[in-house]
This record gives C-alpha cells, structure tokens and sequence, in this order.
C-alpha cells in the first residue's frame, strides 16, 4: 500500500475521526451557503420518479455537499441504492448514486479547523461519510455542522448495505417483475447439446425431471451422476465426460480432487476432437505419492481420441494457473500437483498466476491511485486537476497505463497480462496442435475459470455473440461454482438464517447496534476472527476477468458482437445485486433458494435494453463482422500488453478520459444516421410500391371503363340498326313515320284495312287513358309510336312500349325478350307501341335479321 496523506479520507480508523485538519477543505464549499435546512423527512419522496420498482426511502437528507465535484443536494437511502439528487431539479447525480450491494466499505470522518488568533469562537469541525465502490469510485459527501445528517445516513447505511440474510436483498423484494427467468439448467442442456453436435435437440424441464438429457456422440457423454449434487456440491446437476468412463469410475475420480471437482470437459473441437477440461488440484499428499489410477484413467481418455489425419496419441497439456512455489505450498495441506511421470504423455506448465488475495490488494492500490489523480478526487484538497496541475497521464491512454503500472505500483495490469498470456496460450496448444488441456488451480473455481471461460472465448466464434457470451458465463462460471457471494461479499446461503447477527455497540454512534461485518469501518475495536476471514476472501476474480474481455476486444475490434459499455453494464449489474442470476456459490445453492422464480432476470433486462434500438444501441459493436474472424483468435504475445480500460476504470475518476472509444461513438452515430436514412428509405419504397398499386388499379378501372363504353357504344349501335330496321318495317307497312325533334315518331297507317274485331279490342277508353291514338270514321288506323328514353317519367315512349307493345303477354311479360328494342330499353332508349292495334301485323324475328343482314 502507498502510504496515505494525514489529511486523506482514506483513513478510515477511529484516530482518522480526531485527527486535526489545516482548514484546507474550506475551498471545497462554505457550508453556510446552503439555504437548505437539515431534514430527516421523508414526506415527499414518493414523488421521485427515479425510484425504481418496489424501491422504498429509508432516510432523506437535504443540504448535503457531494465533495468530488463540489455539488449540494439530497442525499437519500433506500432498500436499494445510495442517491443524491441535485438541489432544486432533484435529478440524479450519477457520481453519488451508488447501489448498496456494490459499496465495499464506508466510514465516517471529522476534520477540525483551527480557529484563527483573532477568533475567540471555536470552529465547527467538518463531518465527511467516505464511501468506497467495488466498481472503482471513492465518494465523500459532506454534512452541515451540529447536525445530525451523517449519523442518520450511516445508520441507514449500516442497517442496508450487507444483510445478513439472502432473502433481504433488494431482488427478493421487486421480485421477477417483467424480467422473468428461464431455468437455467436448461439452457445449459442447450450448451452441451450445441458442444457435442446435438444441437438440433432443444432441453425442457420434462427433459431434466425424467433423466432423458444423457445424450452422448463417438466421443463424449452428458452424465447425471451429480443430478443430486453428492458428489460434488460445486459442479452442476450434468457433466461432459468420456464416453468410455463409467459412472462408478467418475465418483472414484472425484474422490482424489480438491472438493471432488473432477476433470470434466468444457469445450470440444468439432473437428478434430481436442478438449478443454477443467478439474481443481489433485489431491497426492505430504509425500506427492499419492495416486490415483481412476483419474488417471480418466485424464487420459481426454486426449486418446485422434484425428482421420495422426495416427498416434493426442498430447496432453496439464495447465496449472498457479506459480510453481504456490502449488508446492499446498502439499503441505494434502494438495499439490500432477507429475508429468503419472500421466502418460502429458506436460505440466504453471502459469504463475497470483491468488486472490494478490488481486484484492492490487485493484485496491489502483483505485486509490486513479481517486488521488483523477478530476473528480474525492480529496478536495489535493486534486492536480482542480489546482490547476498537469493532466493527468497528459491525456494519453498510454501514458496513463505506464503511469499506473509504476508510480501507481498496483501491478493491476501485470496480473490482466498474466492471465491473457495464458489462455492464449492454452487456445493455441487446442487450435494448433490439436492438443487437448487440462487446467486447474487449487479449488478450480477462481483461476481456473478465468482461464478456461477466455480461452473458449479465444477458440470458439460463438461465444463472441451475445448469446454465446451469455451461455458461456453461465457454464464456466455460474454452473461450475464460482463463489460470487463469497468474492463480492453477498450473504450465503449457509449465513442466512432467521437469527438475528449477534450485535455490538460503538461508541461513535451511540447504542446504535453494529453488525460484526461493519466493525472494521467505523469502530477502533479490531475485527473478529469470522468477520477478517469473510473479508479475506472477498475478490474481484470475474472483474478481473471482464477486463480481460475488454482488452481483447481492444485488440480484436471486429470479432464482437457486444461493446465496450455492454460489458460495463453487466459488471454494473452483478455487483448492483438487482437480479439473482450471481447469488450464491453455486447451482445447488441457487437451487435451493429458488432464485430463478423469486428474482429478475439479468440477461432479460439487458436483452431488453437493446430491443428498442436492435444494432444502434451502445451496447452492440458497430464494427462487429463475424465472416473476417469466423475462427479462432490466437494473438501474438507482443499484443498481450494491455492498458487500462478507460470505460471502467476512468470513468469516475477521469470522466473526460473515460470516452477514449470516440471513433467507435461517431461511428454508432453515423450508423444511427444511416439507420434513419435506411428505414426513411424503406418508408419511401413501402409508398412508392402502394402508389404503384394504386396506379395499376386506377388503369384497371380505366380500362373497365373504356371495355363498357365500347359494349354501350356497340349496343347503341346495335339499337340504332334495329331502329332502323323497325321504321323500314313500318313503311313497309304503307305507315308513314314521322319524327319530332322531342323524341316522339308518329306513324301513319293508311292503306291497311283493319277489321271490326280489331276496333273492339281497342276500346275508348284504352285510347283516352292513353291519349296517344286518333280514331276517325275512316277505314284507315292510325297509330302512335313514341320513342322515349329508360326514364318513365321524361320519356312516354317507355309507358308506350309497356302498353302497346304486340309481343308482350297478357301477364305483363315481354314474348320476345332478345329483341333490339328491349335491349335498347335497358340501355339507351325504349319502342313501345299499342301492340292491340299491331297484333295483326305479321312480323318474324328472320325479318329484322334479313334487313340488319342486308343493311
């Protein structure tokens, strides 16, 4: 550790709460320019809009100074996160809005100002809360003098921040909501479906109920040996073996590895048949003589199987991620490791990989050291930035990286390289020889996993994907027990019990009860035995491994479907403890608690995230193209040399520094841009392909149109031949036809004598209703013919036609339907005639035909 100024609120013993400041943190901010005044209510806070579902105010207090940027506002409690607002517009400052799940410590701090010669009143001493994050931000908030604030707030914060029951946490109160979870035990049936060419089968939970998930290829076979999990507790309910090994020979194996973790498979070549397998140490004794020859059966069987090509064995890579001294050390507790001699063609290699302890200590130093340089110091004092010093690292991400990995003297870096160097290692021993390995460390949960879930990352295109990433996180590091609760400080399921934890009192906070995991924060008393061990094994193993992820695609900007901020949010979202997908230390825990149906679901939210803007959101790589690396990555080792990962480590520190990715941000916006114009484009094709369907049934109707004016032009025609062909009929009759301009035709009938029979059938009073016949005491008949349009009303031809037409029946019907002048009736004009006075006149169908032929 570097040694911390005496002004520094790094300090968090009780001696850090006496110790007399210069007067230095008056340029900060003046307290007493705050009109608010100090208030424990809550009387208004449901009407915040940034609560969350099922999310409750515990504590309120107004007035209070965030110091890193020098900002008055609110500083509120909830069962969930730690929120300031800013004063009057109450929105959310995201510097000091931390989730309590991912608050690692807190501790109260006084700095008393010497009073001036001239002043005979004593100054009020400042009264700071320091506030340290898992996620790299150190906060201090300041609180108004001869108040109460801060205690309200560490108390709140105490009673929140690390229950000790599971049950207590924020996820069980908001429950799935609309993040509902799928079992995952099926969707790692789907994995190893997909891993032994099976991929075709879909897993169910009738699948896993019945035992019917046994599915196996040439190769290898899912065993539900540890369906019960006795065997071993940590590995998941269905393993990959050799198909060659039994069952009885799997449970012997587990009996001579560290917490029965076997060698099991993780990742199979589809082609040439090498394997990924993973284990913990083998257990060979004081002595390392101990053997075992069903393990040693079983690890060779992981690479006896050879391509069409060779025709001798597969060698085998024993990787332990250990340093060498370290896996010696553990001899001495019935551990060890493998000797090359025992395992029939096999090499050991040891990585040298510090513990977690090496990773606790060195994220530490860098968080310290990015806090004290950065923009946003939580020291308001001495901030280089602030007073107007050098920028720090001169703003180039290099030399920050060279900067922390020496002044800072965190080694962060060197452990990143560390790991990165073997998996690449490992996948190149997979992709290029065909060689399978075995990689363990001591419990096969912590650098193990690290290597293995990289190394798969490394080989296989898949788990490059959104989906892939997911379904690998959950094989290597939720399914095969890595202890998140344990490493992140989560209650366990074994610690969650209905007893209350056996409380203590400090004396800075008066009787207010201190659970034994908060000793060390605000109390001088020394820690308990319990409370140092749960400590100890706190560390950022998966943090760790995140940003071996984000250095890859560093290096490889095109091979990931997901970003840079993708892999932020879900860091933000394992430690945030809002879902349950990272409780506990294992499936069976998980298990037993119900977690999938009682918690939301991480990856559905984040899916969710993306949905309402698909490829343009933040979290997809705008230069993602899987055809340019469709195989494995295999870097070389002069690109293992990583650098800080602005987007996480910088972005609370060195906010500005924190956007290094701005041509990946002008290239999401262009693509947003073109996002727009391509669906402005397909707008304007979906209109122009309706305006062409319109068009196309306008000309339709045209033509319908032009079809029916030529079929009543033609008719017309007709009607007027037919016409013609009854006036030639009439004056062939000696009738003299005489046509008025009005539409009425008068014939004269004069030489036809018409007998007494034909007079009587026409009686007057026919004649007077109608009007249209003029009888005379001659023997000649006249007769009147109108010619009217189908309008009864304006054309008294129609009437005519209806009354005197000779080829009607009796009953009103029409004896010659086919007739021209019904066909002219219907369509242009009617010819109706008194057919009483012309059905003597002999006139035949063939007639109008003869004349229409020879007209």
């Amino acid at each position: 550790m570097s040694a911390r100024r005496s002004t520094s609120l790094r300090d968090s013993s009780a001696e850090s709460e006496r110790m007399e400041g210069t007067g230095s943190w008056d340029d900060a901010f003046d307290w007493f320019k705050l009109e608010h005044p100090a208030s424990r209510s809550v009387s208004h806070h449901a009407n915040y809009k940034c609560l969350l579902q099922a999310e409750r105010v515990l504590v309120e207090e107004r007035g209070v100074v965030l110091i890193n940027t020098d900002e008055a506002g609110t500083l509120i409690v909830t069962n969930f996160r730690l929120i300031f607002l800013s004063e009057g517009t109450e929105n959310i400052i995201v510097l000091g809005t931390i989730p309590l799940a991912t608050i690692e410590k807190f501790s109260k701090m006084v700095v008393k100002n010497q009073s001036a010669p001239r002043h005979s009143e004593k100054t009020p001493s400042q009264r700071f809360l320091q506030v340290i994050g898992k996620d790299m931000r150190i906060i201090v908030f300041g609180f108004r003098p001869k108040t109460k604030q801060r205690r309200a707030i560490y108390e709140g914060l105490l009673q929140c921040t690390k229950p000790s029951r599971l049950w207590d946490l924020y996820a069980f109160s908001c429950g799935p909501f609309k993040f509902t979870n799928a079992n995952p035990k099926v969707r790692l049936l789907n994995e190893y479906f997909r891993l032994l060419g099976k991929g075709f089968c879909r897993a169910s939970m009738d699948m896993i109920n019945n035992g019917s998930y046994t599915m196996s290829n040439e190769l290898w076979r899912i065993s539900s040996v540890n369906s019960n999990y006795l065997m071993c507790p940590s590995y998941p309910f269905a393993l990959i073996v050799p198909k060659s090994i039994s069952d009885d020979e799997v449970i012997q194996a587990s009996n001579f590895r560290s917490k029965g973790r076997l060698p099991v498979v993780s990742w199979c070549h589809p082609e040439t048949g090498a394997v990924l397998a993973r284990s913990s140490q083998p257990l060979v004794g004081l002595m390392m003589n101990m053997r075992s020859n069903t393990d040693e059966k079983l690890v060779a069987e992981l690479c006896s199987q050879l391509g069409d090509e060779k025709k001798g064995r597969r060698k085998l890579y024993i990787a332990d991620a250990r340093p060498r001294k370290n896996a010696l050390a553990n001899v001495a507790m019935g551990g060890g490791s493998e000797s090359s001699s025992n395992y029939f063609q096999s090499e050991v290699v040891f990585f040298g990989i510090d513990n977690i302890h090496a990773m606790r200590e060195s994220l530490s130093r860098l968080r310290d050291y990015l806090d004290a340089h950065g923009t946003t110091s939580s020291d308001g004092t001495l901030s280089l930035l602030r007073h107007g010093g050098w920028t720090w690292g001169r703003g180039n991400l290099s030399n920050m990286s060279a900067s922390v990995s020496t002044l800072g003297d965190s080694g962060w870096l060197i452990h990143v390289q560390s790991v990165l160097a073997g998996s690449a290692w490992i996948a190149a021993r997979v992709a290029l020889e065909s060689a399978s390995v075995l990689v363990h460390c001591s419990d096969g949960w912590d650098r193990t996993s690290q290597l293995v879930a990289l190394a798969n990352l490394l080989l296989d295109p898949y788990y490059r994907t959104f989906t892939g990433f997911q379904a690998l996180i959950e094989k290597d590091w939720l399914a095969f027990g890595h202890p998140f609760a344990e490493r992140w400080g989560m209650p366990t399921v074994s610690g969650s019990s209905d007893r209350p934890p056996d409380l203590c009192r400090q004396s800075s906070v008066g009787s207010f009860p201190l659970p034994p995991m908060h000793q060390s924060l605000g109390s001088s008393a020394p820690p308990t035995p319990s409370s140092s061990h749960a400590q100890n094994q706190h560390s950022p193993i998966f943090l760790q491994w995140i940003d071996c992820v984000s250095q890859l695609l560093r290096m490889y900007p095109f091979a990931f479907e997901f970003s840079s901020a993708f892999l932020v949010d879900l860091l933000d979202c394992v430690l945030s403890c809002r879902f349950g997908n990272f409780f506990c230390d294992s499936e069976k825990e998980r298990e037993q608690v119900g977690i999938s149906e009682a918690c939301g679901c991480l990856w559905a939210y984040l899916a969710d995230l993306r949905s309402s803007e698909g490829r343009s959101h933040v979290h997809s790589n705008p230069f993602y193209s899987p055809l340019k690396h469709d195989g494995p990555l295999l870097p070389p080792a002069a690109a293992l040399a990583p650098t800080l990962w602005p987007q996480f480590h910088l972005r609370w520190a060195c906010p500005t520094e924190a956007q290094a990715g701005e041509l990946e941000a002008q290239c999401r916006i262009m693509s947003i841009k073109f996002s727009k114009l391509q669906k402005a484009k397909e707008e304007a094709e979906k209109k122009a392909k309706e305006t062409a369907i319109a068009m196309e049934s306008l000309s339709a109707e045209l033509r319908n149109e032009k079809q029916l004016s030529s079929s009543a032009m033609a008719l017309a025609k007709r009607a007027s031949k037919e016409t013609a062909a009854i006036k030639r009929a009439i004056q062939s009759l000696g009738c003299k036809v005489h046509f008025a301009s009005g539409g009425d035709t008068t014939a004269d009938i004069e030489t036809i004598p018409v007998k007494t029979s034909q007079k009587s059938m026409f009686s007057p009073s026919t004649r007077e209703s109608v009007g249209i016949v003029r009888h005379e005491d001659k023997s000649d008949l006249s007769v009147s013919i109108s010619v009217e349009a189908d309008d009864v009303s304006n054309n008294p031809f129609g009437r005519v036609c209806d009354t005197l037409c000779p080829l009607r029946t009796r009953d009103g019907g029409c004896r010659w339907p086919d007739a021209g002048c019904a066909q002219l009736a219907s369509q242009f004009i009617g010819v109706k005639a008194d057919y009483e006075a012309l059905d003597s006149l002999s006139i035949y169908e063939g007639y109008f035909k003869t004349m229409e032929g020879g007209k």
